[in-house]
C-alpha cells in the first residue's frame, strides 16, 4: 500500500480524492486543501469539497493559508509519503514538499497541455470556442504546469457545455486516467513525454475586466463566453445602461444588418440582439443588477414595452 498525500479544494477535487480512498492499494494519510470560507449572502464559513470528503474519511486535513514557509509544511514533508496527487489545490507546492516524496508528485490539470496552463483552463476552452478539451497527468516541477506528461485523456465540448458541466466531466476524466496511470508509474512503466514549449498557452485566473462580454463578438463567441463563464463568475453586458449579468443565450442562424448591441426581434418570449460579424444571439435567463436571475419572458414582462426592433439595448462602445 502506498502513502498518499492529496492536495485539492473544489468540487473537480473531491471525486479523485474518493477514489484514492476507495482503492486498497493506496493509504491517503493526509488531505491539503485551502481554508474554509464565507460563503453566500449569509457568509456562511464553509468547508471545501475536499475537507468534507476528508473529514468523512478520517482523513488528516492540513489547511494553511499559505504552505510556503508554514508549520504545515514542514510535517507533510515529515510524512515521507509514496506519492502526492495534486487536483486544483490553488497554491504553488514548495520543491522541499516536492522532493519529499518517494515516488513521485503528480498534478492532475484539467487542459490537454501545453494548451493552457495555469488557474482557470476549463474557462478559456470554453470562452475560445474549442471543440475538446481534456485532461493530462503531468510530474509536479517548480514551473507552473510545466512537468513532463504521463497521460492524457480528451473529451469534446458541446454547445450547451459550461463551465459547470465541463468540471463534473472532466473530474471524472481525471479520476479514471489518474487510477489508470498510478499503478503503471508506481511500477516504472511510464515513459514521460516533454511538453512542446512552442506549444505552450496560458489561462490565468479570469480577471473582473474579463466578464464583461464584447457585443462586436461573433455570436458564436458571445454566446461561448457566457458558457465558459457559467456558473461562476458569470459574464455580463451593460444593458439599458445597466451591468446585466448574462446566464444563458443561444446563437441564432440568421444575419442581421444592425448594429452590435441593437435589437433585431421582440417577442413576449424572446429577444434577439444583434452580435458582430451581422450575428444574433437570443439572450435566455438574465439578471439586471440588484435584481435576481430570471427568464427572459419574465424580463421582458417588466420592461417589454419600452424595447423594440433596432433599440441599442447592449453598449458596444469597447473604448470607455
Amino acid at each position: 500500500m502506498k502513502s498518499v498525500i492529496f492536495m485539492g479544494t473544489p468540487e473537480f477535487s473531491a471525486p479523485i480524492l474518493q477514489s484514492l480512498v476507495d482503492d486498497k492499494n493506496y493509504d491517503v494519510i493526509a488531505a491539503v486543501t485551502q481554508p474554509d470560507r464565507k460563503v453566500g449572502r449569509k457568509h456562511i464559513l464553509t468547508p471545501s469539497p475536499v475537507k468534507k470528503v476528508a473529514v468523512q474519511n478520517d482523513i488528516k486535513v492540513y489547511q494553511p493559508e499559505k504552505l510556503s514557509g508554514s508549520e504545515e509544511l514542514q510535517e507533510l514533508i515529515a510524512l515521507n509519503a509514496d506519492l502526492i496527487v495534486t487536483a486544483a489545490f490553488g497554491q504553488f507546492l514548495p520543491m522541499s514538499l516536492i522532493d519529499s516524496v518517494k515516488i513521485a508528485a503528480v498534478n492532475v490539470h484539467a487542459s490537454l497541455l501545453p494548451q493552457y496552463r495555469g488557474g482557470a483552463p476549463v474557462h478559456y476552452a470554453i470562452m475560445n470556442g474549442d471543440k475538446e478539451t481534456g485532461v493530462t497527468i503531468i510530474y509536479m516541477v517548480k514551473k507552473m504546469d510545466a512537468g513532463k506528461m504521463l497521460a492524457s485523456a480528451k473529451i469534446p465540448i458541446t454547445a450547451q457545455d459550461d463551465v459547470g458541466t465541463m468540471f463534473d466531466k472532466l473530474s471524472l476524466l481525471g479520476r479514471d486516467l489518474l487510477m489508470q496511470t498510478l499503478p503503471d508509474l508506481i511500477d516504472g512503466k511510464v515513459q514521460p513525454l516533454e511538453q512542446d514549449e512552442t506549444k505552450v498557452s496560458f489561462s490565468p485566473n479570469i480577471s473582473p475586466e474579463q466578464e464583461e462580454i464584447d457585443i462586436n463578438l461573433p455570436a458564436r463567441l458571445v454566446d461561448a463566453k457566457v458558457r465558459g463563464l457559467r456558473p461562476f463568475p458569470v459574464a455580463y453586458v451593460i444593458m439599458e445602461g445597466k451591468r446585466t449579468k448574462l446566464w444563458k443565450t443561444s446563437v441564432i442562424d440568421r444575419q442581421t444588418d444592425l448594429r452590435p448591441g441593437q435589437i433585431v426581434e421582440k417577442s413576449k418570449h424572446e429577444l434577439l440582439v444583434a452580435t458582430g460579424s451581422n450575428g444574433v444571439i437570443s439572450i435566455e435567463e438574465l439578471q439586471p443588477a440588484g435584481k435576481q436571475k430570471m427568464t427572459i419572458t419574465d424580463y421582458l414582462n417588466g420592461v417589454g414595452e419600452n424595447l423594440h426592433p433596432g433599440k441599442q439595448i447592449i453598449d458596444n462602445d469597447r473604448s470607455k
